[in-house]
């Protein structure tokens, strides 16, 4: 790869090997959409979460309270809006909240939508073929035993720096399949402990995600009982991520927040490998129309789906390819090299990037914290770091007096407290620089 070339064609190139924070702005936003899934194929992933609502009440008695349906709060916040306002040199004018998706039940992140999602269409499918299961069933029964045992005898197997393999490795394992999750470098130590508490089959490595998912594509591979979810590629996981904009445009409606040309609303997510915020903007946009904008956040250190929007090179091109070490507080989102969908998906829908240094984000967990006493893990605050950088980008196009905001948690209601406690430490360190 010639990343002279690159750098001379794409000045944002630079910017990145600099590791200086930027915004991004796609110059094909709004463009007509040639995509391969549409709005029938969101209708059809919530119906499989409906269907499995029932089980869920059985295995997880923690979701009884919403009728077996895995979803989280939209959480306004007015202190954490007058905190930011006081360092903001663009001030926040509309309403800001938290999609709290840290509050989801079972792994406490994003990725109980698309990680659980595609575990629950592959348990379906055996447990229609081999066991009888019909459609119209209640399926309480797949907590039986006769189910576990079908299952059992297939393995389901993912690469992940932490909650998507949280996700999957919990209901995988409590569904009866034999289940491995491979960990790269950047996951947290609490997240392989919690995995081996549920009996699940943690593989370390000392790399980079890359590395980890490339390893447990091939193992999979080798055994023809073992279903392999890929972080990289999966449509079934990004239509998973994609119901959250149903269940979204319910709570705005019954909070009076407006979606119109008078009240655009903005929603930063935080991106890694890119399926998950790109699942949710695909389905924003076909559910919420065109004056819902997403914006990804990335560290500059890690920029994956930036450098492969930018480049239009997608997942042809990793940070490492330019020179950038890929480090980051942010486990969540250290992946070098983006999905084979994201760019690809995103190409018209999403509104832009922006990047970020991870200190700004650790200073944010902090001011969440202290205004909101929510604690968040360090990537899940990435919405709230690239705000500034996107107001004073968007307000010569926008009428941001009147728009609203929504910052997508993605995890952090499982994090033990000695590890909360060290996030703040850390961020506490930074905001007294």
């Amino acid at each position: 790869m010639n990343v002279d070339a690159l750098v001379k064609k794409y000045p944002e190139v630079k910017t990145m090997q600099d590791l200086k924070p930027f915004f991004w702005r796609n110059p094909d936003y709004g463009k007509e959409a040639k995509l391969s899934i549409g709005i029938e194929d969101i209708f059809d992933a919530e119906a499989r979460f409906h269907r499995f609502a029932p089980y869920f009440e059985v295995a997880f008695p923690e979701t009884v309270a919403t009728h077996g349906i895995l979803e989280s709060p939209l959480v306004d916040l007015p202190d954490m809006k007058a905190r930011l306002n006081k360092t903001f040199a663009h001030k926040i004018e509309g309403g800001l909240y938290l999609k709290a998706d840290n509050y989801l039940p079972i792994s406490g992140s994003i990725k109980s939508r698309g990680g659980i999602y595609e575990v629950l269409k592959f348990a379906e499918k055996i447990a229609v073929r081999e066991g009888g299961l019909i459609y119209e069933d209640n399926y309480a029964v797949l907590a039986s035993k006769k189910y576990h045992d079908l299952f059992a005898k297939y393995g389901i197997a993912v690469g992940s720096t932490g909650n998507l393999g949280l996700s999957i490795g919990i209901v995988a394992q409590k569904l009866g399949f034999r289940t491995s999750v491979h960990m790269s470098a950047d996951a947290s130590q609490w997240k392989k402990d919690k995995l081996r508490a549920f009996g699940v089959n943690v593989v370390e490595y000392n790399d980079n995600f890359t590395h980890a998912i490339t390893e447990a594509r091939k193992m999979a591979a080798e055994d023809s009982m073992t279903y392999f979810i890929d972080d990289e590629g999966s449509y079934d996981l990004f239509l998973g991520y994609s119901v959250a904009a149903l269940r979204l445009q319910a709570q705005l409606k019954s909070q009076g927040i407006k979606v119109d040309k008078d009240h655009p609303l903005f929603v930063y997510l935080p991106a890694g490998v890119g399926g998950s915020p790109s699942g949710v903007t695909f389905g924003l946009k076909k559910v919420l129309g065109e004056h819902v904008h997403a914006i990804f956040a990335e560290p500059t250190h890690i920029p994956s789906v930036t450098l492969g929007m930018v480049t239009g090179l997608n997942d042809k091109i990793s940070v490492y390819d330019i020179g950038i070490d890929g480090t980051t507080k942010a486990d969540g989102l250290a992946v070098g090299r983006a999905s084979r969908i994201a760019g690809k998906n995103m190409r018209t829908l999403l509104l832009g990037t922006a990047t970020f240094n991870d200190s700004d984000m650790m200073e944010d967990v902090v001011r969440l914290y202290e205004t909101e006493k929510i604690g968040l893990e360090p990537s899940a605050a990435a919405g709230f770091t690239i705000m500034d950088q996107a107001l004073g980008n968007l307000a010569a196009d926008f009428s941001l007096k009147t728009a609203n905001h929504i910052v997508w948690a993605t995890g952090g209601s499982m994090v033990p407290q000695e590890d909360m406690d060290h996030y703040l430490e850390v961020g506490r360190e930074e905001l007294a620089k």
